[in-house]
This record gives structure tokens, sequence and C-alpha cells, in this order.
């Protein structure tokens, strides 16, 4: 059975609200890479923050992981005791040369169109 198409989240907007389980999509770039632990580091800047993202890469090794490559991941939220929230990858694709700020509006309007989708739904079962 193929995963659910996930919700897109940015790299900031992770933590501990996103629901345990949940189907989501990330970005960044590969910063670090530890096999022995199945576990990566994607990084993303944000104004002048930097956001970590932590993925579990049991279910996509063997992988060759190309450090300072940008990732996208398609995973489910896991939160995990004494850690912020990781993400356990179901799909790990190098999108190196993605053009991020563009990706960026894309998902903003994608959220726009989800919610005035939303929005007339329910316009249309109150009349």
């Amino acid at each position: 059975m193929l995963p659910s198409a996930g919700v897109y989240y940015f790299p900031w907007e992770i933590n501990s609200s996103v629901p345990e389980g949940e189907a989501l999509r990330t970005f960044g770039r590969l910063c670090c890479y530890d096999l022995a632990r199945s576990e990566a580091v994607l990084i993303a800047q944000h104004s002048s923050a930097q956001y970590q993202v932590c993925v579990d890469t049991k279910f996509v090794e063997p992988f060759q992981a190309q450090l300072g490559s940008r990732y996208m991941v398609l995973g489910e939220a896991e939160h995990r005791e004494g850690e912020g929230p990781v993400v356990k990858a179901r799909i790990l694709t190098c999108v190196e040369g993605m053009n991020v700020p563009l990706l960026e509006q894309a998902i903003q309007e994608q959220r726009k169109y989800f919610s005035e989708r939303q929005e007339k739904k329910l316009g249309k079962s109150t009349s």
C-alpha cells in the first residue's frame, strides 16, 4: 500500500503540535547522516534562524547520502521521549537544484486553494 500524499510542512513548522502518525512532507539540506543509528538531519534557513528536522531512515536504506544536498522527505511524524518530533521516512529523495522559493510559494498557493475549497464546501452544506 502506498503512503498517503502527506501534508506539506515547512521545516520551521515541524514541532510537537504535529499529530503523531500524521503523513507529512518537508525538505531541507542534509547536514549529517548516521548509518549505524539510521538517522539523518535536514536543515533549513528561515528568516535569520536555522531549523533542524530529524529523519528516521530505516525504511529507505541503503541510500547514497550526499551531505550538503537538498532532500525532500515523505513520512510520518513520531514523537520520541526527550527529543523533538522525528519524521519516519518512507521516501527520501535528493532534489538538488530545486527552486526553494518557488516551492514555498507553491505550498502557500496549495494551502490557500484547499482553504478556499473547504470554505465553499462548508458554505454549501449550511445553505
